[in-house]
């Protein structure tokens, strides 16, 4: 019987992204640098939803797009590029679509944003939220009422979490993994909330909380169990030179979802994850800098390394006939509004 439903539902807050990379160095007040590199398009949780309509999922995207030209811009690139349905989305008129300027250097990046509060909440947008096999979500403090409907529902929740400003770490917060199916906060968020020493430590407690847990470690790699099933895995990063790390945790959670929707054992959902993460990071800006299958298909077929050929050689089966089209990386500089 098909099954029509979304693979994916998304909701959250979207911004603008112009991310400036081959900075050796941040500047200081006073002080002008000239950088190597530049690339412009959809972030924040467009980074999600472009990593999974790449990846072959459907995708429905709920957020809010200011009536200027850089929410027509994203939107012209998610839905019409990239295919993903924004049926639960809003223009807001007279709200300023959020803009960040990401200042890549080393292995990290530091933020600027102008922007202001949305004038819908989630719950808004999603109000009902329609029936989907998973839905990607980002816990906050105040739980969110459309994500204990959509469990309800039968949507598998896949949460991740961020960095708390306050540094209070509140286990109220994951109170909310009863509604959820995977957890996958990254190594220091995971040792905060479980108040632990170690990965392996806040894995440990995490999976007695949630179905499968998962805890990334950057170039690390990552590690998980799913209770499910009874398996226990860890895979080392990708040995990649990092050029723009923003959105690499979305690409890594996308890559995840689909590869759990296939089927997949956990030790292959996870190294494909982190291949895919790995990949993301070697270009700039977000949402576009995700692979897909193409981008995979490509790196498979180039690959020498036989360590890595070993490793990876579960994608020789995994990987589609045919992998789509060329991905569309983002631009050097905006485009140049239609008049």
């Amino acid at each position: 019987m098909d099954d029509d439903r979304p693979d994916v539902l998304l909701t959250g807050l979207l911004f603008y992204d112009l991310v400036l990379t081959g900075l050796g160095r941040p500047p200081t007040p006073g002080e002008e640098i000239w950088t190597r590199g530049m690339g412009c398009g959809p972030g924040g949780i467009a980074n999600l939803a472009v990593a999974a309509s790449r990846l072959g999922l459907r995708t429905s995207l709920a957020t809010v797009f200011g009536d200027d030209f850089y929410g027509a811009h994203c939107q012209e690139v998610i839905a019409g590029l990239e295919g993903v349905d924004l049926s639960l989305s809003r223009v807001a008129d007279g709200w300023p679509t959020p803009v960040t300027v990401s200042l890549a250097y080393g292995q990290d990046r530091a933020l600027v944003t102008h922007g202001q509060e949305p004038p819908y909440s989630q719950d808004t947008l999603m109000g009902d939220p329609p029936e989907a096999r998973t839905a990607l979500v980002h816990l906050e403090a105040e739980p969110r009422a459309w994500l204990a409907k959509a469990a309800a529902n039968g949507t598998l929740i896949y949460a991740d979490v961020g960095w708390d400003p306050t540094q209070e770490w509140s286990r109220d917060l994951l109170d909310q993994l009863a509604l959820c199916h995977a957890f996958l906060p990254n190594e220091a968020e995971a040792m905060a909330y479980t108040r632990t020493d170690s990965a392996v430590a806040a894995l440990g407690t995490l999976s007695e909380l949630v179905p499968v847990a998962v805890v990334t470690r950057g170039g690390d790699g990552a590690l998980a169990v799913d209770q499910i099933t009874g398996e226990y895995a860890q895979v080392p990063a990708l040995g990649v030179d990092v050029l723009d790390a923003t959105g690499a945790g979305d690409v890594f959670g996308a890559s995840f979802v689909a590869a759990s929707l296939g089927g997949w054992p956990l030790q292959e959902r996870l190294r494909f994850a982190v291949l895919a993460a790995g990949l993301s990071v070697t270009r700039p800006g977000g949402a576009l800098a995700a692979p897909g299958w193409y981008g995979v298909d490509r790196w498979w077929r180039s690959l020498t390394d036989p360590e890595l050929k070993r490793a990876y050689g579960f994608l020789a089966e995994r990987l589609p006939a045919d992998p789509g089209p060329p991905v569309a990386y983002a631009p050097v500089t905006p485009p140049v509004p239609r008049h």
